[in-house]
């Protein structure tokens, strides 16, 4: 919402300064010309404003990625055994042979239980998640 109000707030002062411009320099009385060096001023304030947002917000999407990034590995690992039960070439299935427990998580991780995980799943399909 910031970024679309200050874009209005941009057009608007643009629209002014067009108009003085458009007089031509030897017209223009001295408010004249002190009113176009503030909307001058005001505009390149108000796009600083908006290249932060803007940044900011490239910063933010990055960090989300990278979180999207180490929950899909999370769930790699943690679903990895699963993967392991599959049928032997006779037919049956072969049973899942103890593993030793994955490497313990960062004390910052959250841990999830199978049924946390497939609520994850179910509810953002191991991307962006409202819930995380």
């Amino acid at each position: 919402m910031d970024d679309i109000q200050l874009c209005k707030d941009i057009m608007s002062l643009k629209k002014e300064l067009q108009n003085l411009v458009a007089t031509p320099e030897k017209d223009k009385t001295k408010q004249q010309k002190q009113r176009e060096d503030e909307l001058i001023k005001k505009i390149h304030i108000l796009v600083q404003k908006r290249d932060f947002l803007v940044d900011d917000a490239e910063v933010e999407r990055l960090r989300e990625k990278e979180e999207d990034k180490e929950m899909a590995e999370f769930l790699r690992i943690k679903l990895k055994p699963l993967e392991k039960v599959t049928e032997s070439p006779t037919g049956t299935p072969t049973e899942k042979k103890a593993e030793p427990p994955p490497p313990p998580l960062p004390p910052n991780k959250p841990t999830f239980t199978k049924t946390g995980i497939a609520i994850i799943k179910d509810c953002c399909g191991v991307t962006q998640c409202a819930v995380m």
